[in-house]
């Protein structure tokens, strides 16, 4: 059963949503994120990543980088950037790029749920970077970007968001980057309660994205029960914001990889290792992107090839090793190429594949030799490798069009 529940939401004024609405503060490195948020003083990147206003000889985790954020947060408050809803609502956010459309409910979950395993997790998270957030949403009393959570398609609640997109938006708007914004509210009663009745009916719920935000979420709100030891649980500070899509409306894209060197085999040898567990075949010089799951593009000295996994991995049955991406580390990069730990090697990187195939082929002719590109995990691997209680390998999905921060924000007290 999951708590899914509305809430009294801070926003930005309509006719500012586009200048506040930015995208999430983990993509960008700091050179990049000051760039970005000088451009206009309402992007909320200049509150997710308050270092920007700062002189650079700051460290990006001093105590005052926290404060910055909550003086700039309590500023555009007081200044009528944002105004405060008066009533517990869901809203429904549907975001298209390219002419697709992805629409979730935005709401808050329960981090009981987190805690007892109703939500679940498929990565692991590094507590330096979970710490971070965690002076960020102490220190500003406030939830700012929100978690991006899937769950198993459901009847009742596509129903009240097809219907509730019927009506006049709150916010409408195409960023820089070209992806539309979409925004309504859900405040009738009926449909307030048959949402999170239909919810707490899901046995499951799923992180997609955002595990760092939401484990140090979590432990803000773990924290506070600590300092209030007569808390009742309906207190903000039990919840977290979140966006929960339905898995038919959600789209992977592939997380490809580049290798520096080919662990000092010829090509010719090269080839002969990995056709050990893998029928290569030459395609030519157009890009290649694998069309089914076990199969994988490979871009050498200008050309692509088609790898084709043998009968023995394609009968895999481990929802972790039978990954694409696990068949690849295991059986290629591994043995072939000497990629023992890809999560700390330097001889690899990743490439996420909104990047697109010609950034694979430019990187081989920059400073890497061989390039992988990857057919997408599926959300129902995701649900499977999560449901077993395991993790994926890093750099498994990759999530796009990215939920803007700033257009929801969900205060603690």
């Amino acid at each position: 059963m999951a708590v899914v529940k509305p809430f009294i939401c801070v926003r930005p004024k309509p006719e500012l949503a586009s200048r506040v609405a930015a995208l999430p503060y983990d993509v960008y490195n700091r050179k990049e994120a000051k760039e970005a948020a000088l451009k206009d003083p309402l992007s909320f990147l200049n509150i997710d990543r308050a270092e920007s206003n700062l002189p650079d000889d700051v460290d990006t985790y001093d105590p005052i980088v926290y404060q910055k954020a909550k003086e700039l947060l309590d500023a555009r408050e007081a200044d009528g950037t944002y105004l405060t809803d008066t009533e517990a609502c869901y809203y429904v956010y549907e975001l298209i790029m390219d002419g697709r459309s992805q629409i979730g409910i935005v709401a808050c979950a329960s981090i009981d749920d987190y805690k007892n395993g109703v939500i679940k997790k498929h990565e692991n998270t590094r507590e330096e970077k979970e710490q971070d957030r965690i002076r960020h949403v102490d220190t500003c009393n406030a939830q700012t970007g929100p978690i991006f959570l899937a769950y198993r398609n459901n009847a009742v609640i596509s129903g009240i968001v097809a219907k509730t997109m019927q009506n006049e938006a709150l916010y409408a708007f195409t960023a820089d980057d070209g992806i539309t914004h979409n925004v309504w509210r859900i405040s009738d009663a009926a449909d307030v309660n048959a949402i999170r009745d239909a919810f707490a009916g899901i046995g499951q719920i799923y992180i997609a994205d955002g595990h760092h935000r939401a484990a140090s979420a979590v432990k803000v709100g773990f924290r506070r029960r600590e300092a209030n030891p007569n808390y009742t649980g309906e207190e903000e500070f039990n919840f977290f914001l979140s966006v929960l899509f339905p898995e038919d409306q959600l789209m992977i894209l592939p997380y490809n990889r580049v290798v520096k060197d080919l662990n000092g085999l010829s090509e010719e040898a090269f080839l002969k290792a990995i056709s050990k567990h893998f029928a290569v075949k030459e395609v030519g010089t157009k890009p290649y992107a694998p069309a089914k799951k076990g199969t994988f593009g490979m871009y050498l000295s200008g050309k692509w090839y088609e790898l084709t996994a043998d009968a023995e991995l394609m009968a895999i049955t481990d929802p972790v090793a039978a990954l694409d991406v696990s068949l690849l580390q295991d059986y290629l990069l591994g043995p072939a190429l000497g990629i023992g730990d890809p999560r700390v090697d330097k001889r690899i990187d990743f490439i996420g594949g909104i990047r697109g195939l010609k950034e694979l082929e430019r990187r081989c002719k920059l400073d890497m030799t061989v390039a992988f590109s990857m057919y997408p995990t599926q959300i129902t691997e995701l649900f499977d490798v999560a449901d077993a209680g395991l993790l994926m390998p890093p750099k498994s999905t990759w999530f796009e069009p990215k939920l803007r921060s700033g257009l929801f924000i969900h205060k603690l007290s």
